[in-house]
């Protein structure tokens, strides 16, 4: 069984992320009973979290993902890999449901087994490919950024 399947299986576990960080959040690593580490518990990164809601407010006030982004590096906000603010980053992709505005997990709503990775056998890179959609699994989450009516386009 799969960690999204192990996931999905266990309810005590729900508030749990597979996969990647998003922005927003910080990884929670501790030591466990049985020696192992702890995977997947995140818990909200105040500084990170306070952007998130302000491109959420900005993009209902009508501003575009892209004016968002030349704010945003106006300022000089790091944006999630510490460098530059682009409008993919802020709107990202709706059918991966990624990005900030597309990602429900602001939303309370854990979504996994979207993609996997396949590796190229000549380069050694990795590339995404997108699950069909009937695999996916999703969970509620106690760790939402706002309300999901006010925050979803």
């Amino acid at each position: 069984m799969d960690n999204a399947r192990k996931l999905e299986a266990n309810c005590d576990e729900c508030d749990r992320i597979p996969g990647g960080n998003s922005y927003g959040y910080r990884i929670i690593r501790r030591l466990l009973d049985n020696g192992s580490a702890s995977t997947g518990e995140r818990e909200i990164d105040p500084p990170q979290a306070e952007i998130v809601q302000r491109i959420f407010n900005e993009y209902t006030e009508g501003l575009s993902p892209r004016q968002i982004a030349r704010r945003l590096n106006r300022e000089g906000i790091s944006s999630p890999r510490q460098g530059r603010w682009n409008a993919s980053t802020i709107n990202g992709n709706r059918l991966r449901k990624n990005g900030i505005l597309n990602n429900e997990l602001y939303t309370g709503r854990i979504t996994y087994n979207r993609q996997r990775f396949v590796k190229d056998p000549e380069t050694g890179k990795r590339s995404a490919r997108l699950n069909p959609q009937r695999e996916w699994g999703s969970l509620d989450s106690n760790r939402a950024f706002g309300e999901p009516d006010r925050i979803r386009r």
